[in-house]
């Protein structure tokens, strides 16, 4: 009698059983917190999800979490999407990753982000070309971080004419994206600039979240000034960089964005330089052939005259051409000495110069109109103080008057005012007298 039992192996057993494992789950979203993070020289990634009450053991492959725009560490708590299934060889259930994210933050950066693109935000239509030669550019950052001075540096470098107005703002913590728009709302105010850089250095997605907030996104879309921004590492990606105008991988690449390079400008006149110049040449040498030509053909008819006529006729075009190219190249000397002192005006030593000379300017001409000013002023007081003076009780004095009153009293004007015994004052032009009535009545 035969055995009818259906006996597995064990590799079979682990093989259906993952089998089943994958046809019933298929791809799932799970969170959690990480453990036993592991990255072995193969580059793959091993590590356990767990929380309060259970954990699953995890294997993300190299070509996946290349990928991945954070490193992963024990303890953070993140969003993983991942498909059930069993490794064979130990019998051991897991799950295999194909992507990550942060947790919460990254199912809120990928709404956020979702819903402002279907609203258009992020629409390449709408967004505008940069300026080719900005006079001034904005720049919206900390003060005291590594990025400002990466900017500062690569525009010295590049192109040194161009203006740069620093807007400080914090670029991390609960604050930071309130004054940011600040600083977007007040550079489109000022209209000061031509362009705006935001920017800051590399981070976690907490340390850039300021970065993902939403009412920030339309006030770059609402500014009036192109925005490059440069947030972060070439992997970095936030809500801020989709609606940008110009998004730059790092704060360096974006300030090498917003300028031209003055030696390739310089390159670019010097080969402009050389093919007028070769092409005036050309014209000469393609001149001289068909006068020889010319010359050759009239030999052979034998009028001497004409000869002489075109042989003159070619030292004529052969002056003209010279003179030509002359003065193309004197034209085009012009040229490039006007775009140099274009830039040079465009320097910030320069405008302050001609502000100080300004300055003067009008100070002396401030300093004139207060004088002349004066001058009327005191012409038209003069006549006013003369009528002043020749109706003046004062003037009645000086021709011998005095004006009498009692002593703590009033004018007198009669005897009666001034019966015997009281004090008197007299003032006279100059100073004054005090006396006592003896007899008023007395002539």
């Amino acid at each position: 009698m035969h055995d009818e039992r259906d006996v597995y192996s064990v590799s079979r057993l682990n093989r259906e059983a993952r089998a089943l494992l994958e046809r019933g789950f298929g791809l799932i979203w799970l969170e959690g917190e990480i453990s036993n993070f592991a990255r072995p020289s193969s580059g793959h990634w091993y590590f356990s999800l767990k929380d309060a009450a259970a954990q699953v053991r995890c294997a993300m492959f190299r070509q996946r979490n290349s990928m991945v725009r954070f490193v992963p560490r024990d303890g953070q708590m993140v969003l993983v999407r991942a498909r059930v299934g069993l490794y064979e060889p130990r019998g051991e259930y897991q799950l295999i990753v194909d992507h990550a994210g942060v947790g919460a933050l990254q199912r809120e950066f990928e709404q956020l982000a979702a819903r402002l693109s279907a609203e258009g935000l992020f629409d390449t239509a709408r967004k505008r070309p940069l300026p080719r030669l900005p006079r001034r550019i904005g720049v919206i950052t900390s003060p005291t971080g590594a990025a400002l001075r990466d900017i500062l540096h690569v525009l010295a470098r590049r192109f040194p004419a161009a203006a740069v107005l620093l807007y400080p703002v914090p670029v991390q913590g609960a604050q930071a994206a309130a004054e940011i728009r600040d600083a977007l709302r007040l550079a489109a105010s000022r209209a000061e600039c031509d362009v705006l850089i935001l920017a800051r250095g590399g981070g976690s997605l907490e340390d850039l979240w300021a970065f993902n907030d939403e009412s920030l996104a339309r006030a770059i879309v609402a500014s009036p000034i192109p925005v490059v921004t440069g947030v972060g590492h070439e992997v970095d990606f936030t809500i801020a960089d989709l609606a940008a105008d110009v998004r730059a991988p790092t704060p360096s690449a974006a300030a090498e964005l917003v300028v031209p390079d003055r030696e390739e400008w310089t390159k670019g006149f010097a080969a402009l330089e050389a093919r007028l110049a070769q092409g005036w040449r050309r014209r000469l040498r393609d001149s001289r052939e068909r006068l020889g030509w010319l010359a050759g053909r009239a030999a052979q008819a034998g009028p001497a005259a004409r000869l002489a006529s075109e042989m003159q006729r070619l030292d004529e075009l052969e002056q003209r051409l010279r003179r030509s190219l002359r003065q193309s190249f004197a034209d085009l000397r012009s040229e490039v000495a006007e775009q140099r002192s274009q830039l040079w005006r465009a320097s910030p030593a320069v405008r302050l110069r001609e502000a100080a000379v300004g300055l003067g300017e009008l100070r002396a001409r401030l300093r004139a109109a207060g004088i002349q000013r004066l001058r009327q002023s005191r012409e038209r007081l003069l006549p006013l103080v003369r009528t002043l003076r020749a109706v003046s009780p004062l003037a009645t004095l000086d021709r011998g008057y005095a004006i009498v009153a009692i002593d703590g009293g009033g004018i007198v004007r009669e005897p009666g005012d001034a019966p015997p015994g009281t004090r008197i004052e007299a003032r006279l032009a100059r100073g004054r007298i005090r006396a006592t009535v003896d007899d008023p009545n007395r002539r």
